[in-house]
C-alpha cells in the first residue's frame, strides 16, 4: 500500500487533489481512500489531505504519519510546516516549485520539482495547481495512469473548467516526464 500526504493552503484544492487521485487509482482497479485533516482551515491556511492506494482492501482509517509520497502544492509551506516529517526512507517528495531540490534544501532526498504555478497560469489564468500536481504525480511515480486521472477530472468538473483542467493535467504530465530523470 502507498500512503500519500498532500500539503497545500486553504483554497488550493489539496482535498480535491487527494480525492481525484483516489478515484483515479480506483479506475486503475486498485483500492483507495482519500480524506482531509480538518482544523480551522481558511483561505491560505496550511491544509493536509491524504490518499491511500493499495492492491487489497484498506482497513486503516487514521491520518498518514509516515507517508511514502508527499505532494507539496505550495513551496512556501516549507517555512511553516515540516512537510518531510515522517517520510519513509526512500520516499518521494513532489514539489510545486521553479527551484531545484538543492535550492529547496532537500539534498539527499528523492525529490521532483515542477513549476505547476507557471503552467496553471498559462492554462487557467489562476494559481490553482491541484490537478497540475496530479499530472506530475502520475509522471513521477507511475502509481496511477494519466488516463485515469483525466477521467477523474472529467467526472468531477464540467464544461470549460473540465477542458482546462484536462489540458493542465496533460501539459504538466508531459513536462514532468521530460524532467523525470533530471531531478
Amino acid at each position: 500500500m502507498k500512503e500519500i500526504r498532500f500539503h497545500g493552503r486553504g483554497g488550493q484544492g489539496a482535498v480535491t487533489a487527494a480525492t481525484l487521485l483516489a478515484i483515479g487509482a480506483f479506475r486503475d482497479g486498485r483500492y483507495s481512500q482519500a480524506f482531509p485533516r480538518f482544523g480551522v482551515e481558511r483561505r491560505g491556511a496550511p491544509v493536509e489531505a491524504f490518499t491511500r492506494i493499495g492492491d487489497s482492501f484498506i482497513r486503516r482509517k487514521n491520518a498518514i504519519y509516515k507517508p511514502d509520497i508527499v505532494v507539496v502544492l505550495d513551496s512556501s509551506l516549507f517555512e511553516v510546516v515540516k512537510v518531510t516529517e515522517g517520510l519513509k526512507q526512500g520516499g518521494r517528495i513532489i514539489v510545486n516549485s521553479e527551484k531545484t531540490p538543492g535550492e529547496l534544501g532537500l539534498e539527499g532526498l528523492n525529490v521532483n520539482t515542477i513549476d505547476a504555478t507557471k503552467i496553471a497560469f498559462e492554462i487557467l489564468g489562476r494559481d490553482i495547481v491541484n490537478t497540475a500536481m496530479l499530472g506530475a504525480f502520475a509522471a513521477f511515480t507511475g502509481e496511477v495512469r494519466k488516463e485515469s486521472i483525466l477521467e477523474s477530472v472529467k467526472e468531477h468538473f464540467s464544461g470549460s473548467i473540465a477542458e482546462k483542467n484536462i489540458k493542465l493535467v496533460d501539459k504538466t504530465y508531459q513536462e514532468a516526464m521530460e524532467r523525470k530523470d533530471n531531478d
